[in-house]
Parts: structure tokens; C-alpha cells; sequence
């Protein structure tokens, strides 16, 4: 009896640390994915990417490191669906998440590859365009953004938004962990594929609505932890 009863205390002291540092888990990754998504933006060079002046953007640092912000986002951004899945598990959004989860990863997967090749291929280019002085070079950029590549980050950034439409509707069912947050976060990358074409101040403006998206989710989910406490 004894034995038994040190076993059940255990098992009740893991689960309580389990749920105490799940909420942090969830929301440390949407915190800085949000962040991220806003500095991918706010770094990114914007010129005429015809001309030596995009060949001079192609090379820069600042190229690699602000598409590198947006791959790290992508991949915080998936980790924070799979503890938010955890946290609605047993809820009657538990499907709703799930299916969420497996299509946001699908997602997320489709995506990486594509701004891989603009963070890398597109520096490669430029780099050669300029150490050549060869602008004629250049015809590479479409090659690269418009193969077949193209269909990856489009269907991608497509199954993104449906999961988290899925997810906004699992919150908002659940009633818990920033309702509200799902529904800018799914409006955010409803948004993502047509942000590319608007000018950079629209597109850091974008940046900022999915960090608000991002932001009231992982607020929603510690103060509901803290509710639980």
C-alpha cells in the first residue's frame, strides 16, 4: 500500500511538472517566431532584382540572414502548433488540432526547400553576376523562383493557412488559450501568399499581424496556465 501510494505521488508530481513547463514550451516558440517573421521583412534588402543593383542585393548578408529568419520562423512556428496539439488534447478540439498539426507540418515542410533555394541559390547568383560583371546572369533568378519549385511553396504556404485556420477553429471551440489569436494568426497567412507582391513597408506590416497572431497565442496559453495554478 505504501509502495503504491509513493508510486501515485510520483506520477502526480510529473504530471504537475509536465503542465507547468508545457505552456512555456508552447509559447517561448510562437513568441519568437512572431519576432522572427517581423525582422525577415524589416532586413530583407528590396531592389530592382533585374539589375546589377539585385545582383548586389543577392549577395549581401543581409539577403541570407533575413531569409534565414523566415526559415527559423517556419520551424518555431511549427513546433509551437505541435505543444499547442498537446495542450488541446482531451478537449473537444482535440481533432481539430490534430488535423492541424499534420497539415501544418506538411505545410512547413513544402515551404523550407523553396526559401532555401532564395537564400542560397539566389546569393550564388548574385555573387557570380558581380565577381563576373555579367548581368545577363540574372536570367537564373526566374529559373530559380518560377521551376518547379514554385508549386513546393505555394501549395505549402496554402496548407500553412488551412492549418491554421484548423487551429483558430480548434481554439476558438475550446474557448481557451487566445481564441482571438487564432483568428489573426490564420488571417495572417491567408495573407502570405498575396503579401509578396505589395511594396516592403506593406510587407513588414504583414510581419507585424502574424507576430500579433503569434503573441496573443502564447499570451492566451500562459495566462490560462497561470489560471490553472
Amino acid at each position: 500500500m505504501a509502495s503504491h501510494s509513493a508510486t501515485t505521488t510520483r506520477r502526480s508530481v510529473t504530471e504537475r511538472g509536465r503542465m507547468s513547463i508545457e505552456p512555456f514550451l508552447t509559447s517561448i516558440p510562437f513568441i519568437v517566431a512572431g519576432i522572427l517573421f517581423v525582422l525577415y521583412p524589416a532586413v530583407r534588402p528590396f531592389s530592382d532584382e533585374q539589375t546589377m543593383d539585385g545582383a548586389r542585393t543577392f549577395a549581401s548578408d543581409r539577403w541570407v540572414v533575413a531569409h534565414s529568419f523566415a526559415l527559423a520562423g517556419f520551424i518555431l512556428l511549427g513546433l509551437g502548433l505541435l505543444g499547442l496539439r498537446d495542450l488541446l488534447r482531451g478537449s473537444v478540439s482535440e481533432r481539430w488540432a490534430q488535423w492541424g498539426l499534420v497539415v501544418g507540418w506538411f505545410g512547413v515542410g513544402l515551404t523550407l526547400p523553396y526559401y532555401g533555394a532564395e537564400v542560397f541559390g539566389l546569393h550564388a547568383v548574385g555573387r557570380e553576376v558581380i565577381a563576373r560583371n555579367d548581368v545577363g546572369l540574372m536570367s537564373l533568378v526566374d529559373s530559380i523562383r518560377w521551376g518547379a519549385g514554385i508549386w513546393f511553396i505555394l501549395l505549402g504556404l496554402v496548407a500553412i493557412a488551412v492549418a491554421a485556420l484548423l487551429f483558430a477553429v480548434a481554439l476558438w471551440r475550446a474557448a481557451s488559450y487566445g481564441r482571438w489569436g487564432g483568428v489573426v494568426l490564420a488571417t495572417a497567412f491567408a495573407l502570405y501568399i498575396p503579401q509578396f507582391a505589395a511594396s516592403h513597408p506593406v510587407r513588414v506590416l504583414h510581419g507585424l499581424l502574424v507576430f500579433a497572431g503569434c503573441w496573443l497565442i502564447a499570451r492566451g496559453v500562459l495566462r490560462q496556465a497561470s489560471g490553472m495554478a
